[in-house]
């Protein structure tokens, strides 16, 4: 009897566990729309340095890390914290996820919600300090002066420590930009205030756009529609015009940098980048670029008078020169800085002294510096994260100022992400591998020692889970190697043929394929393969982090190379046994929309089914920095906005196509999917076209499941169906 028993149990938990490893995906699992995204997410901690003392907060706790240990010690509840408080709905303090520790001598944490911002001692369990702002555009603190920046009613403020109130300008309207992101957040641009290091100077971007043509956005919600126009300069067409402010808390008086005077012509105008302030704030420094954005020269001002002092250094190029980061000076030395630049062919930091003398080239070789993390003030070295070890992998490394000797601080493997402390002596660091979906390491820069935080179990356990798989193979040139992803179902089988779809984005500043998890796979491809498709993405030539030449081979003809490397990765799937050629589609959004039309459209027999989101149509239509950068203006250029267009293609379209927008699109405006319609009507031919009322670029919110549900039913009803064989009926 008992036997009995243990072989039913036996059988039993077989199959429960048979019944887990059946267990399927859904939208709502995969989509970050889905209402069980987070829960199929690698578990996360969130950390934030207090000098060099780490914290750890979640919704409701705050925690002192031993970094020799890993072990907590509970420092404030968020209970305590809205208790001590005595808190009222304007001083609530609805979680911790986001509290930092600004002052590495005092115990004050930094906590906000929509209504206010203060400095709060958790020994004293009283609030330091108060910032009533709320509800504004582009708040900018300083933690050295605790004045704010902030734009209301298009007008450019600042709060003082005292809670005086001064106002900047008088004249912000919706052409007259203040304080915010300008040249639409090209050049490494995201935000439009800088305060000086000693929080006395506040340096602010001035945008007039009024000579901008307006696009027609609608808005169809109200009871008659209205209208919301976009400024929006397209390529060839008339820019904006950008300044630089600097305003004085001391004196309360603003001056302007006496920039160039083309300035004042706009269809001469230059690109103002990367502002940066010397240590002693009597300086500021910004790099200048030419329209045709092939002349960078990096130029200082003095912050009292405007003065334009000296240009420190210039770069040109036959095609075009991208500066992407500020200089940074030395934290232990004031007369040197660095600076970052792919002159050599890749991207590399340079020492230079505040003359503008290059001092040397502080890294070297065939690899990208991807990112700056900080310094080590004590042994004076730089932290970087570089894919020196691979193309596709990220590690951290210390590089000495003197010798420029690189030290690895990382395990060698996979894609490490680091937040550095105070002085730059320790160091969190937050990896992937392809099988490793998340860990949490606290790192000495001096010694490399590790300490365990985290170790994220596989949240997709129990589920039916694809096989992923990476590779290279050679580009067109026959010399480059390309780097690829395939994700094929979970009961792959080579002896079956599989239909396969091709994911593409291909343009710059975007990669597809790293040695994280999954090989960086999007959940969507897990849910395709989990409905018997293989998924093929390929990172061609113009793709970021392989180099100068790598991206730039596509200069004045986007989407042609590109294709050519697409197309030898076809001629890869082509020559596998279990792809089935003849059914092969293709999907992509942004400029990746605009690869998949290209493709459908200049390889019609091959791929069967496509379709493209927010796609790029003809680059004559898109904005000015990044499409004059890519393809020059189309008056200079005739012949490559010529090639590059889809719209004279428009007749090519054999397969089945959809076509996806936001229809409120200020990036990919709607002129660009709709001029294609009329290029498709005139030419007989029918894409399918289907439009997401309200929304941007990207569809948000629960929209991105219904979106990426659309996608995977039109290769449902297109691709996956067998087709006929010849001759029968």
């Amino acid at each position: 009897m008992m036997k009995i028993k243990i072989f039913f149990l036996i059988l039993t938990l077989s199959i429960n566990m048979s019944a887990q490893e059946e267990k399927l995906f859904t939208l709502e699992d995969l989509n970050f729309g889905g209402n069980n995204y987070r829960n199929m997410q690698p578990k996360n901690r969130w950390y934030a340095w207090w000098g060099d003392e780490l914290i750890r907060t979640d919704v409701e706790e705050c925690y002192l890390v031993n970094k020799k240990t890993g072990k907590e010690k509970l420092l404030f509840t968020l209970d305590e914290i809205n208790r001590w408080l005595v808190s009222d709905d304007s001083h609530y303090v609805r979680a911790l996820y986001h509290a930092t520790f600004p002052y590495p001598d005092q115990p004050l944490v930094a906590l906000g919600n929509k209504r206010s911002f203060l400095l709060f001692n958790f020994k004293t369990h009283k609030i330091v300090w108060q910032d009533s702002i709320s509800g504004q555009t582009a708040n900018d603190w300083n933690k050295v002066s605790k004045a704010t920046a902030y734009v209301e009613n298009y007008q450019l403020f600042v709060v003082d420590a005292n809670g005086k109130k001064h106002q900047l300008t008088t004249d912000g309207s919706r052409e007259i930009v203040y304080g915010q992101s300008v040249h639409r957040n090209e050049f490494g641009i995201d935000k439009g205030t800088f305060w000086s290091p000693d929080g006395q100077k506040l340096a602010f971007y001035r945008m007039d756009q009024s000579m901008v043509a307006d696009y027609p956005q609608v808005d169809i919600f109200p009871r008659e529609a209205t209208y919301e126009p976009d400024k929006y300069p397209m390529a060839g067409m008339t820019s904006h015009v950008v300044t630089v402010g600097v305003y004085d808390l001391q004196t309360n008086k603003t001056i302007y940098l006496k920039t160039p005077l083309s300035l004042e012509k706009s269809e001469e105008a230059c690109y103002f980048t990367n502002i940066a302030w010397s240590p002693d704030a009597k300086s500021i420094y910004m790099f200048e670029l030419n329209r045709d954005q092939n002349d960078c020269r990096l130029v200082s001002y003095d912050a009292e008078t405007g003065e334009r002092k000296a240009e420190l250094y210039r770069e040109t190029s036959d095609k075009y020169v991208e500066p992407m980061h500020p200089i940074v000076f030395l934290p232990w030395d004031n007369t040197t800085f660095m600076m970052q630049s792919q002159r050599d062919g890749y991207n590399h930091l340079y020492l230079f002294n505040n003359k503008g003398e290059m001092l040397r080239q502080l890294t070297k070789g065939p690899w990208v510096v991807e990112d700056v993390l900080g310094f080590n003030r004590k042994d004076k070295s730089i932290i970087i994260a570089s894919n020196e070890k691979s193309a596709i992998q990220r590690n951290i490394y210390r590089v000495d100022i003197k010798t420029g000797k690189r030290t690895l601080l990382d395990n060698g493997r996979g894609s490490h992400r680091g937040e550095l402390s105070e002085s730059g002596m320790y160091l969190v660091d937050r990896y992937t591998e392809p099988d490793v979906p998340r860990n949490i390491d606290v790192v000495s820069t001096q010694t490399a020692k590790t300490v365990r935080l985290l170790t994220a179990a596989d949240p997709w356990q129990g589920y039916q889970q694809p096989i992923f798989e990476s590779g290279t193979i050679k580009a067109a040139d026959g010399r480059t190697d390309l780097y690829y992803r395939m994700v094929k179902p979970h009961n792959f089988d080579a002896t079956k043929k599989y239909p396969t779809v091709v994911y593409v984005y291909g343009g710059p500043h975007a990669h597809n394929v790293e040695a994280s998890w999954h090989w960086q796979s999007r959940t969507w491809e897990t849910y395709m393969a989990q409905k018997g498709y293989i998924v093929f993405i390929l990172d061609n030539r113009g793709s970021e982090n392989r180099g100068r030449d790598f991206e730039q081979v596509t200069f004045r003809q986007l989407g042609q190379v590109e294709m050519q490397d697409q197309m030898k990765g076809v001629e890869y799937l082509k020559n596998l046994p279990y792809v089935d050629a003849q059914r092969m589609g293709v999907h992509g959004w942004s400029f990746g929309g605009f690869m998949t039309i290209s493709l459908m459209l200049n390889y019609p027999d091959v791929f069967k089914v496509g379709v493209a989101g927010g796609p790029v149509i003809d680059w004559k239509w898109y904005e000015i920095m990044y499409g004059e950068r890519y393809m020059d203006t189309p008056q200079t250029n005739p012949e490559g906005y010529e090639k590059s267009s889809l719209i004279n293609k428009a007749g090519h379209l054999k397969g089945k196509l959809q076509i996806i927008t936001g229809y409120n699109d200020p990036t990919v405006v709607p002129q660009h999917c709709l001029s294609f319609l009329d290029a498709c009507i005139k030419a007989g031919t029918q894409p399918d076209f289907f439009a997401y009322p309200g929304e941007e670029h990207n569809m948000r919110g629960h929209a991105s499941v219904h979106l990426h549900e659309r996608i995977t039913q039109y290769f449902e009803d297109y691709l996956k169906p067998t087709p006929k064989k010849e001759g029968r009926n």
